[in-house]
């Protein structure tokens, strides 16, 4: 990737782009809409777009493309390497957007938040796509903000695009078999009352939530204190134990007089340690 531009003037908005392929401009394409460094307090916000057409799709998968997070710099490294050798399918482009930049709109006397700058940095780059005569027939995007307002946005804007923003929620196959399962669970965001709603209804009192849940969340968490059983494991032998000593002790000559508690790790899974075999 040639960052020469950037490199000369990295105060403003920097745009990089790959060669438009032949295809993309005859064939149905697919695009796909994502950012990285929204959260940090250092450095740049980056958002991106790649395409290829629907036809490709699968010659898209056999590269191992993944979420950027699950993937090491190496593995995010080759990847780009080998769709810059497979550009006869695929093309991308990038807005990088500077410190400068994000600090000087937000901090304006007209004010600029991150999350309207996010949509219209997404939103020119779909429209810069479509300049360069790509056949953008699919837009997947991960939304900032609510998801519908995002969606009807975009397609207002690009009213002849699918904005499949959430396609893969609304058509989600249920591992469980559940009875009178509602698909209509809203935004899916903590505070949607529609999304509340819908886990209280399907939280199960023994088993907890379908997998679909996110049950880490705290308000999935609330709900489970609320509406399921308490559970008791009769095996675990830490109920008696006393808790740690205070951190002097741990420097102390002397022999501790009480037990410590195992660490989380072995509590959660119920082991114990073996002293016959």
């Amino acid at each position: 990737m040639d960052l020469s531009e950037l490199e000369r003037d990295n105060t403003g908005r920097c745009r990089l782009s790959s060669p438009v392929p032949p295809v993309c401009l005859k064939e149905p394409c697919v695009l796909g809409v994502d950012e990285a460094g929204r959260g940090p307090v250092l450095g740049p916000m980056v958002y991106a777009i790649c395409y290829c057409p629907l036809s490709r799709l699968e010659d898209l998968e056999a590269l191992k493309v993944a979420d950027s997070k699950t993937l090491s710099e190496s593995e995010r490294d080759r990847l780009f390497a080998k769709m810059e050798e497979d550009g006869d399918f695929v093309g991308w482009a990038l807005d990088v957007l500077s410190p400068n930049l994000i600090s000087t709109s937000m901090l304006g006397r007209v004010k600029y938040n991150l999350n309207a700058l996010s949509h219209d940095t997404a939103t020119g780059l779909v429209q810069f796509a479509l300049d360069q005569g790509v056949n953008v027939a699919q837009v997947f995007v991960d939304t900032v903000g609510l998801p519908e307002t995002y969606q009807e946005r975009l397609q207002q804007r690009f009213p002849g695009i699918e904005v499949a923003r959430d396609q893969a929620v609304k058509n989600w196959k249920f591992v469980e078999k559940l009875q009178d399962l509602d698909t209509d669970y809203g935004s899916g965001y903590p505070n949607d009352p529609k999304t509340k709603a819908w886990l209280r209804k399907h939280v199960d009192p023994v088993f907890g939530f379908p997998q679909f849940v996110r049950f880490s969340w705290r308000t999935a968490q609330s709900i489970l204190e609320t509406e399921a059983e308490d559970v008791k494991w009769e095996d675990s032998e830490t109920g008696d134990q006393e808790g740690p000593g205070k951190i002097k002790s741990y420097f102390s000559e002397s022999p501790q007089t009480c037990l410590r508690l195992p660490h989380r790790y072995f509590q959660e899974r119920g082991l114990e340690s073996a002293t016959v075999l």
